[in-house]
């Protein structure tokens, strides 16, 4: 059975000969709150080790929100100290289940009032804890991360000159899914940590970047 589409004031959206008149279309989000989040750590000493938490997000609700996480990107790194030595030193992703307690640790970013929204009609976002390192790990809370994760970015460190540099990162996704694909979504106590993924070279000390685009919806 042909199904017959109407446009604005009820117009008819052509067919056969009048397949070639558009019809006007208007893109929109996902329904729902949408927020949005960057900042930078403090200086990182080298001797920070492989899967120490540099970011941690907590999805606290009680209810069946959900959290669906569009965008987690890795803004780069600024060098403060050179490495005396060569090395890998990268950041990953990995969720977490059953997050019971928050971490401590570093800056805690304030999530209560005017804090995060895109929309200042929008309300205080249902995301409980949200911390980033200053010169050390973040101490973990109480949590369970998934073994694997769900996207990283790696870096090669090496011991030239800070002025030898032109760009050691631009910005990169650990997580996108602007251009399609299923995001991570987040239900009651879960998040997902930002870790890093070697030891530091030595003598490095850095900081980096980080930027979270989220939405918080009543089902998805």
């Amino acid at each position: 059975m042909a199904i017959q589409l109407q446009g604005a004031g009820a117009v008819n959206i052509g067919s056969s000969e009048d397949a070639s008149a558009p019809m006007h279309v208007a893109l929109h989000p996902f329904a729902g709150n949408a927020y949005r989040y960057a900042g930078f750590t403090g200086t990182i000493g080298a001797a920070l080790g492989a899967n120490s938490e540099v970011l941690q997000f907590r999805f606290l609700t009680g209810t069946k929100t959900k959290c669906v996480v569009r965008k987690v990107m890795f803004d780069g790194i600024g060098i403060v100290a050179v490495g005396t030595a060569l090395g890998p030193l990268g950041f990953m992703v990995k969720p977490a289940r059953s997050w019971s307690v928050a971490g401590s640790g570093g800056t805690r970013i304030a999530v209560t009032g005017d804090n995060l929204q895109l929309r200042q009609a929008n309300p205080a976002s249902q995301v409980n804890d949200l911390g980033i390192a200053t010169t050390g790990a973040l101490t973990a809370g109480t949590k369970t991360l998934d073994a694997n994760a769900m996207g990283q970015v790696l870096l090669s460190i090496g011991t030239g000159a800070v002025t030898t540099y032109q760009m050691l990162s631009a910005v990169q996704p650990l997580i996108d899914v602007s251009g399609g694909g299923a995001p991570l979504v987040l239900g009651d106590q879960e998040g997902f940590s930002i870790l890093t993924t070697h030891v530091g070279p030595a003598g490095l000390t850095y900081a980096a970047g980080f930027t979270i685009d989220w939405l918080e919806v009543a089902a998805f």
